[in-house]
C-alpha cells in the first residue's frame, strides 16, 4: 500500500513539473507576442526580424512544450483520472487544429526578410492571437483538472 502512495506521489510530482514547463513557455511567448505587437506599423527592420524571428521559436517553442508536457503525458496511461482523460479527448482535435495554424504562421515568417514579408504580417498576427487565447482556454481547463486533487 505504501509503494502505491509513493507511486501516486512521484506521478503527480512529474505532471506538476510538467505543467510548470508548459505555463513557463506559454509565459515566454506571450511576452513575446506582446513585444512584437508593439512594432505595429511593421516594418523589415533588423530589430523587428530578430524579435519575429526570436518570437517565432518561442512560439514553436512552446507549441512543443504542450504536447511533449501536458498532451503526451496523457495519451501515453500516465494519467489514470478518467475525468481527466475525457476532457483531454475532447480538446485534443481542437488543439490538433490551432497547432497546425500556429506552425502556419511560423513557416510564414520564421524568415521573414523584406517588406513585402511584412504585408500580412499585422492581420495574421492578429488571428494567432486569437487561436492562442483559445488555445491557452483549453490548456487552462486540462491544467485545472489536472490539478484538482477531487479528480
Amino acid at each position: 500500500m505504501e509503494m502505491m502512495a509513493e507511486k501516486n506521489i512521484d506521478r503527480r510530482a512529474e505532471s506538476v513539473q510538467k505543467l510548470h514547463t508548459l505555463l513557463e513557455s506559454r509565459a515566454d511567448t506571450l511576452v513575446l507576442y506582446n513585444q512584437l505587437a508593439s512594432f505595429r506599423p511593421f516594418e523589415a527592420k533588423l530589430e523587428l526580424r530578430e524579435l519575429l524571428e526570436e518570437f517565432c521559436e518561442s512560439l514553436v517553442d512552446y507549441t512543443a512544450s504542450a504536447h511533449f508536457q501536458l498532451y503526451r503525458f496523457i495519451a501515453e496511461g500516465t494519467e489514470r483520472r478518467k475525468s481527466v482523460k475525457d476532457l483531454a479527448d475532447k480538446v485534443y482535435p481542437l488543439i490538433s487544429n490551432m497547432t497546425q495554424k500556429i506552425l502556419d504562421f511560423n513557416d510564414k515568417y520564421e524568415k521573414a526578410t523584406e517588406q513585402k514579408d511584412f504585408a500580412t504580417l499585422d492581420g495574421d498576427l492578429s488571428v494567432l492571437g486569437e487561436v492562442l487565447a483559445d488555445r491557452i482556454s483549453h490548456e487552462d481547463n486540462i491544467i485545472g483538472i489536472l490539478t484538482d486533487e477531487r479528480s
